[in-house]
């Protein structure tokens, strides 16, 4: 069976502290085109999760539909997933997310998955900050039916069949940016350096993390003209800074010189480490940010890295002061409150 992945491992393959090797964090073998950015991002994910030695089993998949939303199936096979309807995937996230809040939940989804039919529910996940990753695999297309223009796709922009894009695209991570989402950044698929440790960080984030990531679809997005081509995306990307993710447990090093360097603490102890920082930007100032994106955008470039982060903020659990506890820990007695509970909760609405 050729979609079945080889179970042979070189045995000097390193491991983390939970004594995994990375491919303890693979999935299935991909059914994707042979090229597809796609994949590269899967095995960012999966890299990602291998350094910060995340046990499988408390990672939480989710996806929509679309090439992206097939991608869980390739990464960490031994975690939880939910493949959902179209652009439904961050209701399901919120409802999981509520009765189980000690599982990782990394949403996976595409440009017409978030950007079409799911933008109003992309909205309200971002507005509630639900802790969890929204990843968006952004080609500009729908692949899955033969490469129409997505509402990602640039004006102007020419797709395989010589049709020009005549729309204003939706430029997501703007709009995250101004719906008030926590975690703001933006990759290319071909980028694995710059890409493992954004996930990281992503992960590692208290509150909604959105990360953007161009990722060409080589059959049906990568001509000429196309502005979410390998070729455009390269000679395009502007990065706004180089990226470290330092752990909790790591001593935290420095040897930069003076001002050429910025580390952003989260709220769990680990560190973000932002080096040769652009000029009149900073990640912590969210109109600072807003402007950084719309300045690359005019030039026709694409603004990569950690674009916006606000350390702390009170993610979804603590806005609705919900049970400590995931609802399938709760006992009986704390799922049906005493007579004299109910008696009080009943007095404080009159």
């Amino acid at each position: 069976m050729a979609y079945v992945r080889p179970t042979f491992r070189h045995p000097g393959l390193p491991k983390n502290k939970l004594g995994y090797t990375v491919d303890n964090y693979e999935g299935s073998l991909s059914t994707l085109c042979a090229g597809c950015g796609h994949d590269s991002i899967s095995a960012a994910i999966a890299q990602a999760c291998f350094e910060l030695d995340i046990e499988p089993h408390r990672v939480a998949k989710l996806s929509g539909i679309g090439c992206s939303s097939k991608t869980p199936a390739y990464f960490l096979s031994n975690s939880h997933g939910f493949n959902s309807v179209h652009g439904r995937m961050p209701s399901i996230a919120t409802g999981a997310n509520l009765a189980n809040r000690e599982l990782m939940y990394f949403g996976v989804s595409g440009d017409g998955d978030t950007a079409s039919i799911g933008m109003g529910q992309f909205v309200h996940v971002i507005r509630r900050n639900l802790n969890m990753v929204y990843l968006v695999m952004n080609n500009g297309c729908y692949g899955l039916t033969k490469g129409q223009d997505s509402a990602t796709a640039d004006s102007g922009s020419k797709n395989k069949s010589g049709a020009v894009n005549p729309f204003e695209a939706i430029d997501l991570a703007s709009l995250a940016l101004e719906l008030g989402a926590t975690f703001v950044a933006q990759s290319f698929s071909g980028d694995k350096h710059q890409l493992v440790p954004l996930i990281k960080a992503a992960m590692s984030h208290h509150g909604f993390a959105f990360l953007n990531v161009i990722s060409p679809c080589v059959t049906f997005n990568n001509n000429v003209g196309s502005t979410k081509s390998y070729d455009y995306v390269r000679e395009h990307v502007e990065a706004t800074s180089t990226i470290d993710f330092v752990p909790l447990m790591h001593e935290i090093t420095a040897s930069y010189e003076e001002g050429s360097a910025k580390g952003i603490r989260l709220h769990d102890g680990s560190m973000v480490n932002l080096r040769k920082l652009e000029a009149n930007w900073d990640p912590q100032d969210r109109f600072s940010a807003i402007n950084a994106v719309q300045a690359s955008r005019a030039k026709g470039e694409i603004l990569t890295g950690l674009l916006y982060i606000q350390p702390e903020s009170s993610e979804l659990h603590e806005i609705l002061n919900t049970a400590d506890k995931p609802l399938n820990a709760l006992s009986q007695s704390e799922v049906c409150p005493s007579t004299a509970a109910l008696a009080q909760i009943n007095d404080s609405f009159r």
